[in-house]
């Protein structure tokens, strides 16, 4: 019976040393409220470079992490049926050129034309004239005048045609020479996009092809940005980007060096919910840019919403799901209403009396 009684003593001793309780009162407190977010490092005026012709990839003049200047030929895409329409455009814009000119040869055969028709004119109007004095004189007659003078109006009529179709032939070589300065630069500004280039100058943060490679238009084949400056990209949840404001400040620390806090402002509120991620996406500048300039390095960050002075709180570790604390004594946990919510306090507007004596038990 003594072996079972101490039996019983050694398991009530080590049940209690199990369990260890930490009794705990709210207490008047300064807090600091925060929203936590997670996110990476991007760097600012980001951009893809991307492929905007179809081809093998025979020259890359760039490799990460190198520095580009605006406008710099970065890629060569070898498409040789864009060369070729630039060069049969350039021919035929050649042709076109001369047929405007002075010495294009259907306006000078039209204009040859116009003169033997102007000299008929002339003639048929001396005849006219040498006629109408031999009628005076009754030396021709009536009839033979007359046909002279129906020569006369037929040689101008075909001295207007002819003008009219040396403007016609004028106008179409004019057409013709605006549709082939059109295509030429068509097919140059096509060619020319064999040669892709900087949009914005910047660091090369990612390459994506290799040469050699196959690229269709919009294949991307490096990721560009800003060299020096790098912001915080966060996810915020949809519960939490009401609170949200433009020049709040941030707690940053990166994922590969999180002994070190940095400090920084929201810039900017992305305007829509991004369905990748299922978040809202904030922007947040650094006031000090960290050493570590990686694209993509993963961090998190707490976002200072608002200080309150003298609030009612409690620790955060105390507070269970549904707002709920367990008071000692009690057999029943006590729902509480929240206001302030830090890092490790959160504030209690109602439920709870300062006598109160909260309970949590670590195992």
């Amino acid at each position: 019976m003594k072996k079972l009684i101490a039996i019983a003593v050694v398991v009530i001793i080590l049940s209690s040393c199990g369990k260890k309780t930490n009794d705990v009162s709210p207490q008047y407190k300064d807090i600091t409220e925060m929203v936590f977010a997670s996110g990476v490092l991007e760097p600012n005026d980001k951009y893809n470079l991307t492929a905007q012709s179809e081809g093998y990839l025979v020259k890359l003049n760039f490799t990460e992490s190198s520095i580009v200047k605006t406008g710099d030929v970065l890629a060569v895409v070898d498409n040789q049926q864009s060369v070729y329409s630039d060069r049969s455009a350039t021919e035929l814009l050649n042709i076109s050129q001369i047929n405007v000119s002075n010495n294009a040869p259907a306006l000078k055969q039209a204009e040859a034309n116009i003169a033997l028709a102007n000299e008929k004119v002339k003639q048929d109007e001396i005849q006219v004239a040498r006629y109408k004095k031999l009628l005076e004189t009754n030396s021709v007659s009536k009839l033979e005048y007359e046909n002279i003078a129906l020569a006369l109006e037929n040689s101008k009529t075909n001295l207007l045609n002819l003008q009219q179709v040396y403007k016609l032939q004028k106008q179409q070589a004019d057409q013709q020479l605006i549709s082939q300065e059109s295509q030429k630069n068509i097919n140059s500004f096509f060619s020319s996009n064999n040669n892709i280039k900087a949009v914005v100058g910047g660091k090369v943060y990612k390459k994506l092809k290799e040469t050699g490679d196959y690229v269709r238009k919009g294949d991307v084949i490096a990721v560009i940005g800003n060299a020096t400056e790098l912001y915080a990209r966060l996810n915020i949840d949809e519960s939490n980007i009401s609170k949200i404001k433009e020049g709040q400040k941030a707690i940053i620390k990166l994922n590969s060096t999180k002994e070190i806090n940095y400090e920084g402002v929201v810039s900017e509120i992305l305007p829509a919910f991004e369905e990748s991620s299922q978040s809202f996406i904030c922007k947040v500048k650094f006031t000090k840019e960290p050493a570590l300039k990686i694209s993509g390095t993963q961090l998190q960050a707490n976002i200072i919403i608002g200080t309150k002075v003298k609030a009612f709180v409690i620790p955060r570790g105390y507070l269970d799901f549904g707002n709920k604390v367990q008071l000692k004594g009690s057999s029943e946990p006590v729902e509480v209403k929240t206001g302030f919510i830090s890092s490790e306090w959160v504030e209690v507007t109602d439920g709870l009396k300062e006598s109160d004596v909260l309970v949590s038990q670590i195992k």
